[in-house]
């Protein structure tokens, strides 16, 4: 499976009378966006702003971030089994609008949404602040249920990241990069005196506002399986959850999932990237035993040698997450978990819900309940009618001089599983 990014370097976006891309700049038909998202009866309107990195803007209710992209050559198209028809993507050529992204909110859904500032101490805790963004504010029509908001408002996103990403098909990219995975005999013979890594990333699967979807699938009702790399960076799997912001992966994060990418830039060199597993986080225990036994199976059958096993929420998953780190360390494979914290405002509670001694290798990607204050806004998209609502924020947080005390937990993207944040340590 072998596929070609081609990136279009994007500097700004204008709302203008045609959507096209010229130097750089990504101009869009804000009326256009709107009788698109209009076409499902769900929504009752849109509103299309835009937020640009260093401005004094907040996006708040943040549901989810998706960067627009577009196929050129090769099976399939954007999003399969949502957007486009299931076809096994990942391969031929996709073009990608770099530096641009679609961010939806609106009247929220559930209480675990998220917050992105351009500027501040809060820009400094989430990628999406150094995109430019695109931004839907998207109000449901009266009485519609959760689940159904949370569809209209996800099917929303992604329908106008795939209009703005086909305007990078006839574009000649600024820079391209190539991705390659082997069959498993193939990829062994190749390369037979490199470790065999693998990756297993864990999917949010706990119902209603915590479900990702692969290949329009709900992961919860899917069993671990092998999926190439490169699929993903096609939309092979989307977000459609809403839990805490900090450490959700939007479809955003998704595409540009950052292990992936290091574990193909270190491919051929110093470790054999051999395979990817994908598996679930249910709440049920013998769901979770199932889950982790396939995923600690595929890994002995693609004769790993060791395993990066990211997590996706807290709490409950961290039993899958120990669970799936156990069950390949006694298969004779070393893992790596990737996490984050919940260890208290002041780090000395207990981090994880769950333990066990092999997990004695584990990246960390901060401690969600850290307190941080967000400074006044000159420009809210969406509204603070929830910031102490939502999980990280609490009753009065908000001052009169309109700072707001959070927890980095609201922030999106600050801790995330995956790495793809800016917390680090020293």
């Amino acid at each position: 499976m072998k596929l070609e990014l081609g990136y279009i370097h994007i500097h700004d976006i204008q709302l203008a009378a045609e959507s096209k891309v010229e130097n750089g700049v990504l101009y869009v038909d804000a009326e256009a966006v709107k009788k698109l998202v209009l076409e499902d009866e769900q929504i009752a309107s849109v509103e299309v702003d835009v937020a640009r990195p260093g401005e004094n803007v907040r996006i708040t209710p943040v549901k989810d971030v998706i960067e627009p992209r577009v196929k050129v050559e090769g099976p399939g198209g954007m999003f399969p089994g949502v957007i486009s028809k299931v076809e096994t993507v990942g391969s031929g050529k996709t073009h990608v609008l770099k530096g641009a992204a679609v961010v939806t909110t609106g009247k929220i859904v559930g209480f675990q949404e998220g917050i992105i500032d351009m500027s501040g101490i809060g820009a400094q805790y989430t990628p999406f602040s150094k995109t430019n963004n695109l931004v839907l504010v998207i109000q449901p029509v009266e009485g519609l249920k959760q689940h159904d908001h949370e569809h209209a408002v996800r099917m929303a996103g992604l329908k106008t990241a795939v209009y703005i990403g086909e305007l990078a098909r006839n574009l000649t990219p600024d820079e391209t990069e190539t991705f390659e995975t082997l069959p498993l005999k193939e990829g062994m013979d190749k390369d037979p005196d490199l470790p065999r890594v693998g990756y297993v990333q864990m999917l949010q699967s706990q119902g209603l506002l915590h479900d990702t979807y692969v290949y329009g699938v709900d992961a919860k009702k899917t069993l671990s399986t092998i999926i190439y790399p490169t699929e993903v960076m096609d939309g092979a799997i989307i977000s459609g959850n809403c839990v805490s912001a900090c450490d959700k992966n939007p479809t955003y994060v998704h595409q540009n999932n950052p292990i992936v990418h290091e574990l193909f830039a270190r491919h051929g060199k110093d470790i054999n990237f051999a395979a990817m597993v994908i598996t679930n986080e249910n709440v049920y225990l013998a769901d979770k035993e199932r889950s982790s036994n396939w995923a600690a199976k595929l890994c002995e059958f693609l004769c790993l040698d060791a395993v990066i096993i990211t997590e996706e929420g807290f709490g409950n998953p961290d039993t899958d997450l120990i669970m799936n780190c156990r069950k390949i360390s006694e298969k004779g494979i070393k893992t790596v978990i990737v996490t984050d914290e919940y260890a208290g405002r002041d780090g000395s509670s207990q981090s994880l819900a769950d333990a066990h001694a092999s997990a004695d290798a584990l990246v960390t990607g901060g401690n969600a309940n850290q307190v941080i204050t967000l400074p006044k806004m000159d420009k809210v998209i969406g509204t603070e009618e929830y910031v102490g609502i939502i999980a990280g924020g609490w009753a009065d947080n908000k001052h009169e001089d309109g700072t707001i005390d959070v927890e980095i937990q609201v922030i999106t993207g600050a801790t995330s599983e995956v790495g793809f944040n800016y917390l680090s340590a020293r």
